[in-house]
């Protein structure tokens, strides 16, 4: 059940965001324009003020900006707001440039814009705080909560949750199965140990849901429990303890229509986001075939003209989940670069199960130009257009890499493998550990949002323009 709370704060950020756009635009116009006199193109100037609402509303309910709203303090609301800015200006600057606009608007209001913006926003933003703060403070908003714990980890429990739980939940009271009450610490909320009669006190109390972590509980005990708060109409929520390391997401559903489930999650997917990935990828992949285009005669003559054989070069890679596609890429080595591996294996420079030989002897000079700018990369935008890869994500391994992978190496490939990703740009070429490379796709994994992904692909730009691609 989503707090009414939390939804009044979901969407009032979200009015209070556009009202700051819309006002900052208007305070621009007037600074810039005293009485609106002067300006181009009104239609125009207008219509920008748009997109900004429509970038607003995007990062709000797509990129989901605000989510951890409450428990941003003053620095990090800045750095926040920095960074939504910054991204909302590049954005609609793109758009300007696109439909030729960059010379009609003016850029003396984009810049008023954007420090007024970033002003009242992050004025608004802390007076928000404070109103919020005091509406889930009340007894008539606050989501008053029961916890039952064991003894053994109720104290880890109260302070986890009085670091993670959202804002409008207020302790109203602890059960405590395993203990009596001479054994436990005055925590200045009133605790029950009687599970017998706990109901009956639960009758009396202003309560709203209960959380059980009682991992040592008997599922008869726990059933009991939540059947007596679910006659009270109490919402109760059963909490899971698999193991020690955290664990991401638990779902609540049926398994085959028949068998009720809580199915765990490895790695925290949100749908909606990777929707928002695919078409990304959609896009992108359509921009860079046409890049492709571009270089392809050029690139095409010279792989000819230097070495006999195929342009394109193909290649089986392991994809998400361990599914097989082919790779593509210019050709950047002699054609009998494969059965030539076997001499150089004693030359490896990796750590671990990748390849990697500074001066590779198989790579033609025309293999070596193409490589170091990523131009023998640009036939994979086909793999992103399909599916098989994304533009940002992990290293596809090999076959043979994939033959001798561990389960912790396995855990690379839970996501769709990527053009590019952390590891390539933070120095792919100064890399010789596998094990290092493994670090950073899962740090990917673990840390993937919509805006890791548009920050890698910015950095992947400059690090190709730097000529700092594979050597």
């Amino acid at each position: 059940m989503t707090h009414r709370g939390k939804i009044i704060e979901v969407y009032g950020l979200w009015l209070i965001d556009l009202a700051c756009i819309w006002g900052a635009f208007l305070l621009a116009t007037v600074i810039r324009h005293p009485g609106l006199v002067g300006m181009e193109d009104m239609t125009v100037h207008y219509q920008v003020g748009a997109f900004f609402l429509v970038f607003c509303t995007v990062y709000n309910f797509i990129f989901d900006w605000n989510h951890d709203f409450m428990k941003r303090r003053f620095n990090r609301e800045m750095a926040a707001i920095l960074q939504y800015m910054a991204l909302m200006i590049l954005t609609v600057s793109v758009v300007m440039l696109f439909l030729k606009w960059a010379d009609i608007f003016s850029r003396l209001i984009l810049v008023y814009f954007g420090f007024l913006c970033f002003a009242i926003t992050l004025l608004v933003h802390m007076l928000a705080k404070n109103i919020f703060r005091a509406y889930y403070s009340s007894d008539k908003t606050a989501t008053k909560l029961m916890v039952v714990c064991e003894q053994a980890i109720i104290t880890d429990t109260l302070e986890r949750l009085g670091r993670e739980m959202e804002p409008h939940y207020q302790i109203a009271a602890i059960a405590v199965p395993d203990s009596d009450r001479g054994s436990l610490p005055d925590y200045g909320i009133p605790f029950f140990t009687d599970m017998d009669d706990l109901h009956d006190a639960a009758t009396g109390m202003t309560l709203d849901e209960v959380f059980i972590h009682a991992p040592k509980m008997t599922q008869q005990r726990v059933r009991d429990l939540v059947r007596g708060f679910d006659e009270m109409g109490i919402v109760c929520h059963y909490g899971l303890s698999l193991s020690d390391r955290g664990l991401h997401m638990h779902s609540l559903g049926t398994f085959a229509r028949s068998y009720t489930v809580v199915s765990h999650y490895p790695v925290l997917k949100s749908h909606k986001r990777l929707l928002v990935k695919r078409l990304m990828d959609i896009v992108g992949g359509i921009i860079g075939i046409f890049v492709m285009i571009v270089f392809f005669p050029f690139a095409a003559l010279a792989i000819r003209v230097e070495s006999p054989g195929p342009i394109f070069f193909s290649q089986t890679r392991i994809g998400r989940n361990g599914r097989r596609f082919k790779i593509y890429k210019f050709r950047s080595m002699y054609r009998d670069a494969e059965e030539r591996k076997g001499e150089l294996v004693a030359r490896n420079e990796m750590d671990g199960l990748m390849f990697k030989v500074t001066d590779d002897p198989r790579i033609t000079r025309v293999g070596r130009v193409l490589r170091r700018f990523s131009i023998d990369e640009l036939p994979q935008f086909f793999n992103i257009l399909k599916g098989d890869m994304s533009l940002v994500g992990t290293r596809p391994p090999t076959e043979d890499e994939f033959d001798k992978y561990s389960h912790h190496y396995r855990r690379r490939l839970s996501m769709t493998p990527g053009l590019s990703g952390l590891w390539q740009i933070s120095g792919r070429s100064d890399i010789f550990d596998f094990d290092e490379v493994v670090r950073y796709d899962l740090k990917y994994i673990d840390e993937w949002t919509l805006w890791l992904d548009v920050k890698i692909l910015l950095k992947t730009i400059v690090v190709v323009f730097a000529g700092k691609g594979s050597k």
